[in-house]
């Protein structure tokens, strides 16, 4: 890891602010436009369910280099309520609210690597990395 920022997301407009530090993460590193809006979103998604479902939480961004290759992984930690079935939550379609149920699968699928570790009442981590 060469570089980290920390983002706390306790009001709606800091969703706003990681996907500035997403995007400006994302352009230092060169990644494509497709790969920033591919990480910008699945970034934005994960912010706004952290907020509407946890609270708020935080936001760590790693700026990767392995060898040649670069990348950038964002970590969002909570202490919400968790996630009781994550194979579910992950379905298209399933929403414990008034989306449409496309977050968690639709920001996997945006990634090149994806986890999720929940627990009910601990909260939830989730990790995502985009490769250049």
């Amino acid at each position: 890891m060469s570089d980290s920022e920390t983002i706390a997301v306790v009001d709606p407009k800091d969703i706003v602010t990681v996907r500035h530090a997403v995007r400006r993460q994302a352009v230092k590193i060169k990644l494509s436009l497709v790969d920033q809006t591919k990480i910008v979103t699945a970034a934005s998604e994960l912010a706004r369910n952290m907020f509407v479902y946890a609270g708020g939480g935080e936001v760590t961004l790693e700026v990767l280099q392995e060898d040649a290759r670069h990348g950038l992984r964002a970590h969002f930690v909570d202490k919400g309520p968790g996630i009781p079935d994550i194979d579910r939550a992950l379905r298209d379609g399933f929403t414990t609210g008034s989306g449409m149920g496309l977050g968690l699968g639709g920001a996997k699928r945006l990634v090149n690597e994806f986890s999720i570790e929940s627990k009910p009442a601990q909260g939830t981590h989730v990790t995502i990395t985009r490769w250049r």
